[in-house]
C-alpha cells in the first residue's frame, strides 16, 4: 500500500470484511473488464503480430513458451536479426521473458518513444477534456523520463494505469539480485516520486542498490524496481482480496524463472506487494533463497511453513506503522491472514526501528533498509534482530560472496 504516508480509515477494512459476498461479486466483474481491456491493448496487438512473423521462412517461436526456449532462438540469431525483431515487435520483445536483458532494454527503448509521441500528440486532441489532456500530457513527461539515457526499462506495458520494470546493475554478472516488489497505487505515473522518493518503486530499488554496494562492495548485485503486475488502486474491494495478487504472483514468477545466469536472488515485498510475495512462494524457482516483507497486511497464509518455500522468510514492521492496525485475518476471500511479524507465524524478525511510518522502510540511513541490504548481498551476520530471538538468526551462513568490513 505505497502511497498511503498516514493511516487510512480502517472501518473500510472491517466494512469490507462484512460486506462479502457484495465486493467478491464486484471484484469479478472488475476483474473481467481488466481482462476485455487488455486484449485490445497494444502489448496484445504486437504478441498477435509476432505471432504471425516469421524469421529465415520459420515462424517465430510462441512468445509464451519457457524462458529457455526463448533463450535459445534468441542466441541462434544474429545481433542484426535480434535488432530487426525489436524494431518490429519492440512491446513483444521488450516485454518476453526469456528475450536477452540487453535486447529488451532496446526494445523497450523503442515503445516509449512510440507511445511518448503518442501522448504528445493526444495533449492538443480537442476531442479529449482538459482534464484528459492533462493526463496524457503526464504520461508523455513519464515516458521521456524513462526514457533518460541509462535507463534499463525491463518490461513496460502502457495499456491503462501501465506496468513497468528496471534494473540497476548488470543482470547478466550479477551475483545476487533484488527484486522490489511495490504495494497499491503503483503505476506508470507513480513509478517514481520526486516528493518522498523512496516511497516509490524507482527510489526504493536505487536505495537498496546502494545500500547493498556499500555493504559489499566486492559483491556484483542488480536491483529490479518491480512495477509489472497491475496493483489495487486504493484502499478499497481489490486492496481487500487477493485477486490482483494472483496475476501478479503469475507474472512474478515469469520473471523470476527468466533471470539470466545462476544468481541467488531474494524479494523484498512491501505491504500489498507481500500479498503478491506470499501467493507466489509456492511456485517461485529454487535460486530464490529469502522472501522478505516489510509493511504487511498479511501473505495469505496461517505460518511461514505454510507460504511452501524452501527460502528463508524475514518480516519488518515499524512501530509507527499503521498497518499493523489492520485485522490479521481472512474471512470469505477477504483480509489476508495471519500477521507475518508475529511470533506464531514463525518469520525470521527484523528491526525496522527507525522506517518512519508506512512507506519508509527504504529511506537511506534506516535500520530497515541496513537490514534489507544485508539479506540481499547475503550478509546475514549483520542483520538486527527485532527482538532477542534465537530463531531469527538460527541457521545462518553467510553467502561466500561476501566481503566483511
Amino acid at each position: 500500500m505505497t502511497s498511503f504516508d498516514t493511516s487510512p480509515q480502517l472501518n473500510v477494512w472491517r466494512a469490507l470484511l462484512a460486506l462479502a459476498v457484495v465486493f467478491v461479486m464486484l471484484a469479478t466483474t472488475g476483474w473481467t473488464a481488466l481482462r476485455s481491456h487488455r486484449e485490445s491493448s497494444a502489448l496484445h496487438a504486437s504478441l498477435t503480430a509476432w505471432e504471425h512473423g516469421s524469421v529465415h521462412g520459420h515462424r517465430l517461436p510462441d512468445p509464451t513458451a519457457a524462458p529457455a526456449v526463448l533463450s535459445r532462438f534468441f542466441a541462434a540469431l544474429s545481433a542484426q536479426e535480434r535488432t530487426r525483431l525489436a524494431h518490429r515487435y519492440p512491446l513483444a520483445v521488450g516485454n518476453m521473458n526469456g528475450a536477452p536483458a540487453e535486447l529488451r532494454y532496446r526494445a523497450n527503448r523503442i515503445a516509449l518513444e512510440q507511445a511518448r509521441k503518442a501522448e504528445k500528440k493526444r495533449m492538443h486532441d480537442s476531442r479529449l477534456t482538459p482534464a484528459g489532456q492533462h493526463q496524457a500530457g503526464r504520461r508523455m513527461h513519464r515516458f521521456e523520463a524513462l526514457l533518460t539515457k541509462g535507463r534499463h526499462i525491463l518490461a513496460f506495458d502502457p495499456a491503462g494505469s501501465g506496468r513497468a520494470a528496471e534494473v540497476f546493475g548488470n543482470l547478466r554478472s550479477a551475483e545476487r539480485i533484488s527484486v522490489v516488489v511495490p504495494g497499491v497505487d503503483t503505476d506508470l505515473l507513480t513509478f517514481q516520486k520526486t516528493y518522498r522518493p523512496y516511497s516509490a518503486p524507482v527510489g526504493m530499488a536505487k536505495a537498496l542498490y546502494a545500500a547493498e554496494r556499500a555493504q559489499s562492495p566486492t559483491t556484483r548485485t542488480a536491483v529490479i524496481a518491480w512495477a509489472d503486475y497491475t496493483a489495487p488502486n486504493g484502499l478499497g474491494v481489490d486492496a481487500a482480496t487477493a485477486m490482483r495478487a494472483e496475476d501478479g504472483a503469475v507474472r512474478l514468477n515469469a520473471l523470476l524463472r527468466a533471470l539470466p545466469g545462476a544468481a541467488r536472488v531474494s524479494l523484498f515485498c512491501h505491504s500489498y506487494g507481500s500479498v503478491v510475495c506470499g501467493v507466489a512462494a509456492h511456485g517461485m524457482p529454487r535460486r530464490v533463497t529469502d522472501l522478505a516483507v516489510a509493511a504487511s497486511p498479511g501473505m495469505r497464509a496461517a505460518t511461514a511453513a505454510h507460504l511452501n518455500t524452501d527460502a528463508r522468510v524475514w518480516a519488518m514492521r515499524d512501530a509507527t506503522d499503521w498497518i499493523q492496525d489492520v485485522p490479521y485475518l481472512e474471512v470469505g476471500g477477504l483480509g489476508h491472514g495471519a500477521d507475518p511479524v508475529s511470533g506464531a507465524f514463525g518469520a525470521r524478525v527484523l528491526s525496522a526501528r527507525d522506517a518512519q511510518g508506512h512507506s519508509g522502510y527504504f529511506e537511506p540511513g534506516t535500520d530497515s533498509l541496513r537490514n534489507l541490504a544485508d539479506i540481499g548481498v547475503g550478509a546475514y551476520h549483520s542483520v538486527t534482530c527485532a527482538r532477542d530471538d534465537a530463531g531469527c538468526r538460527a541457521g545462518l551462513t553467510d553467502s561466500p560472496a561476501v566481503e566483511r568490513a
